[in-house]
């Protein structure tokens, strides 16, 4: 039976390579600097005289004036304008670990990246500067959502939402601090104090969302609901951010925190949507809203080889099992050009945060010289590379439509993207305010966007590999800052490594 396993597994690392070679050649670096420009084009605020995408104006410049506090700045998530903390740390995490595992590959790209950095830790220490408060969310999503306008344009009401010590937010408060935590690393050796004031800030953030634990579900309510509720829960929040102010201090109490409080993700119950409910699947999710196999990856790097390493490297491991292709335990899908696929909508930003996953997994692998086994089947690092290279050469267009899912790169990528900003003409071109429902013209335009959002990743293909190019089919052309970020790192290893 043993023999029978391993020539299935050579067949399949053999087609596998052969699929890898096969495709054509990417421009990886030229994929990076786009990758990272795209955040250029969703900022908020008041843009700085370095504005690489000029079509984008100041926006949202009074945020903050309903509850006294300074909160212009930050990231639009997505095609909507909407600043929603809970993705947008999540973002900032991600751009810090990318950068911390994948920096020395980024050459010039590596100072846009902490720029991108900063602009979203600028604004979280906004969002955290009154003690005991945190800002989960600017703007009414419900009046945003019915408006058609540039951010430019905007008015629909700010609202700021708030959480503090009688309406806790646990997971939005330490998904924040973990990006604080995560970013103070990244500026260590750029700029120290602000390195400092980060990771002070992280520590105190993190304290407040254990001391007050709550969900940010109920206290915010519809200003978050449907559209960015936490379905599993704020432990894998909390746990995230105690591991990531352990690597940035090296303090044991942050540590011990991880290792006493892990088993309650152990049997966790975890809905992405309504129609996917996951029990006792919780280590194969990561994502804005579930951080566990992210957890035990990031942990793995620090116990493996380890008395300690149980049960992190061993989740990681079955994380791993639950991606690849060929796994017995495969817990996602494929369609038939090769792309994975998980429930629920925007699908890239699964491709995306797995695909770090395996590479940073592959190097801790390689670094203590350990492989894993997925039922019968041997897997080493280099497997994990191929999966992931798979998957960032079909985004990039080594697919069935030929078609890059990134917004200026290629020949032939998406022309009507689900984003306000970059469908209606810019100031530049039309200075004239346009209305909440004055741009619903443009919306249901079957002309292409008026700007190029450039690095912009939609949602992307159906599970039968096919697009639809129009703004109506959100789920499929909508970009989201936390499909990008993650992938800065995956075009970083691929720029420097283009054939592994």
């Amino acid at each position: 039976m043993n023999g029978k396993y391993r020539s299935i597994q050579m067949l399949l690392g053999l087609v596998g390579m052969i699929l890898v070679v096969g495709v054509a050649s990417h421009d990886y670096g030229d994929a990076l600097s786009k990758c990272v420009l795209f955040f250029e084009g969703q900022r908020s605020g008041k843009l700085p005289s370095t504005q690489r995408m000029t079509w984008r104006k100041d926006s949202a410049l009074r945020d903050g004036a309903d509850v006294g506090v300074d909160l212009v700045g930050g990231y639009y998530d997505a095609g909507d304008n909407i600043k929603f903390s809970f993705p947008m740390s999540f973002t900032t995490t991600m751009l810090a670990w990318s950068i911390l595992e994948f920096g020395s590959h980024m050459g010039p790209e590596q100072k846009n990246a902490q720029e991108a950095l900063k602009w979203g830790t600028d604004y979280f220490l906004k969002a955290t500067s009154v003690p005991g408060k945190v800002i989960a969310q600017v703007g009414e999503p419900n009046a945003d959502h019915n408006c058609w306008e540039r951010p430019e344009d905007m008015d629909t009401p700010r609202t700021s939402y708030v959480v503090n010590t009688t309406n806790p937010g646990s997971e939005v408060s330490a998904e924040i601090a973990a990006a604080l935590a995560a970013s103070s690393i990244v500026f260590k050796s750029v700029n120290s104090q602000y390195s400092k004031i980060l990771l002070q800030r992280a520590s105190q953030v993190f304290q407040f969302a254990d001391q007050y634990q709550g969900s940010y579900n109920t206290s915010v309510g519809s200003g978050v609901c449907p559209y960015y509720c936490d379905f599993d829960g704020y432990m894998d929040e909390l746990i995230w951010a105690a591991a990531w102010l352990f690597k940035a201090t090296n303090r044991q109490s942050y540590m011990k925190y991880v290792v006493d409080n892990i088993h309650y993700l152990e049997n966790s119950t975890m809905r992405q949507s309504k129609e996917a409910l996951f029990v006792g699947g919780s280590f194969a999710e990561f994502g804005w809203d579930a951080k566990h196999a992210g957890i035990n990856v990031l942990i793995s790097r620090l116990v493996m080889n380890t008395s300690k390493s149980d049960p992190f490297v061993r989740h990681a491991d079955k994380f791993i099992c639950s991606v690849l292709p060929e796994s017995p335990t495969k817990l996602v899908t494929y369609s038939s050009g090769g792309l994975l696929f998980k429930p629920g909508g925007s699908n890239s930003q699964h491709v995306t945060a797995m695909s770090f996953l395996l590479l940073v997994y592959s190097r801790y692998l390689t670094r203590f010289h350990r492989s894993l086994e997925c039922g019968n089947i041997a897997v080493t690092p280099s497997r994990l590379i191929q999966v992931a290279k798979t998957q960032a050469d079909y985004l990039l267009g080594s697919n069935p439509l030929s078609m890059s899912y990134m917004v200026g790169y290629g020949r032939k990528f998406p022309r009507r993207i689900h984003h306000r900003g970059s469908s209606l003409p810019s100031i530049d071109t039309h200075p004239k305010h346009v209305k909440c429902l004055e741009g619903s013209i443009f919306f249901k335009s079957k002309y292409p966007n008026f700007n190029l959002l450039t690095g912009a990743i939609v949602g992307g293909p159906d599970i039968n590999d096919q697009y639809n190019d129009t703004r109506i089919n959100w789920s499929q052309s909508e970009p989201t800052t936390y499909i990008n970020a993650p992938f800065v790192g995956v075009l970083s290893y691929f720029k420097a490594y283009p054939h592994p």
